[in-house]
């Protein structure tokens, strides 16, 4: 059986990924193939090196660094071990045509990945938990919005979920007991949104096409500005959660000043995620 070692300075699964395409194209060979991720000294290549040697196999590699690169090369001509290099020719043909040279950091790409899933995970926790859904799951979020209709939950959701952050936002209804579980959270992780009355209740009208004259209690200023001291009453039960008013704010402000203090309070150590 033909063994094939992977090499990389990363996880290898590029290189894999890569190697595993081609062989498609050669449905009848007997492949083993053996992944050597994380070989960031030259003193790891050579051992590599070796290894492939005693097995007989040849090296697929990905190296970026081009210390180690040019070892594993030096090394696998001395020791008569064939090896493909999928990356230093496409970096060299790259850093002619940019005119610019690369990084030669190794774990760029699976970095990258690890942040595009993060960001698919943490808006398909903000779709799920959005406007009081799940409530039961609320331990897991990083960031909890309550605030009355129209506070900006849902857009503020997704703009920091975009960003990576599990979030999750609850309605503030009138007459309605808020979740049992929001007091049990840690009080550094929920955000309360305010706003001005007046503004609440222009942004419900304009948001509602209501027949001319007609303006329901929805956005009735004065029951918006009850709604609002209701939201405000319970807000102040709980020192612990931050009060962030968001009039005439745009979303990217708003999410801002969030995210600055989220950033406090990991830098302090006093945060107490999931």
């Amino acid at each position: 059986m033909n063994k094939i070692y992977v090499v990389s300075d990363g996880t290898g699964h590029t290189a894999e990924r890569a190697l595993s395409a081609a062989l498609v194209q050669f449905p009848r060979a007997e492949v083993e193939i053996r992944v050597r991720p994380n070989v960031r000294t030259a003193k790891r290549a050579r051992e590599v090196v070796l290894e492939a040697g005693r097995a007989g196999g040849f090296i697929v590699h990905t190296i970026v660094t081009d210390a180690v690169r040019e070892s594993l090369i030096n090394s696998g001509r001395k020791k008569h071990v064939e090896m493909i290099d999928l990356m230093g020719p496409l970096l060299a043909r790259l850093t002619e045509t940019l005119a610019a040279s690369p990084s030669e950091k190794p774990g760029l790409f699976a970095q990258l990945n690890k942040s595009y899933f993060r960001r698919i995970e943490s808006m398909d926790f903000a779709f799920r938990h959005d406007d009081g859904q799940r409530v039961e799951d609320l331990r897991q979020a990083e960031i909890v919005l309550l605030g009355v209709s129209r506070t900006f939950k849902t857009p503020l959701s997704i703009y920091l979920a975009f960003k990576g952050w599990f979030v999750a936002n609850v309605p503030i209804i009138l007459l309605q007991e808020p979740p049992a579980i929001l007091p049990k959270l840690p009080p550094k992780k929920i955000f309360c949104l305010d706003t001005n009355a007046r503004q609440l209740a222009e942004l419900r009208q304009a948001r509602h096409d209501y027949p001319t004259g007609v303006v329901p209690e929805y956005a009735d200023q004065e029951c918006v500005r009850i709604e609002l001291m209701n939201a405000r009453r319970y807000f102040h039960e709980h020192p612990g959660w931050t009060i962030i008013t968001v009039t005439n704010k745009p979303i990217e402000e708003i999410a801002t000043e969030i995210l600055a203090i989220r950033g406090k309070r990991r830098k302090s150590g006093s945060d107490d995620l999931l």
